[in-house]
């Protein structure tokens, strides 16, 4: 059997819950993908123009730096990355976190939160911070998905 990650990032804590439950349910291990300054409530103000992710955002070269890079990819073989989906895309953090490892070889597997989107152009932006990686759009896991049905998602792609 290969080895798994569950890495993720998080703001409010729905994300984090999901990512939990999937590690649990599919034996895989747990990575939680922390900015080196942690967001604020005013920060994720997304109808302020002006908030850190609002700003974040609209810049696409925005790579919000990690608090650290310490993930243990290297013997894994399939790595789930778990974000809010933002501005129909991937918070910039999953493009640092893409850019700092080498993930050559190995298959990305996306899954997301969302307030009412899907992935939008989540994969697109996310290709070019991974290269010679297989990256696979998995599914928007709102709402509190059973361990059944966790289970039965990363068998789709192990």
């Amino acid at each position: 059997m290969s080895k798994t990650l569950v890495a993720y990032f998080s703001a409010s804590g729905t994300t984090a819950n999901v990512a939990k439950n999937l590690a649990k349910a599919s034996g895989a291990d747990l990575y939680e993908i922390k900015p080196e300054t942690p967001y604020t409530r005013d920060d994720l103000n997304w109808q302020d123009k002006n908030s850190r992710s609002s700003v974040e955002m609209r810049d696409k070269s925005s790579r919000p730096a990690l608090a650290d890079n310490n993930a243990n990819i290297a013997g894994c073989d399939t790595i789930f990355v778990g974000f809010p989906v933002w501005w129909y895309v991937a918070p910039t953090i999953i493009n640092t976190f893409l850019e700092t490892y080498d993930f050559s070889g190995k298959k990305i597997v996306l899954f997301a939160t969302s307030g009412g989107s899907g992935f939008g152009k989540a994969v697109a932006g996310l290709k070019p911070s991974a290269p010679g990686a297989e990256i696979v759009e998995g599914e928007i896991l709102n709402g509190n998905p059973s361990p059944a049905k966790l289970k039965a998602f990363a068998e789709e792609f192990v």
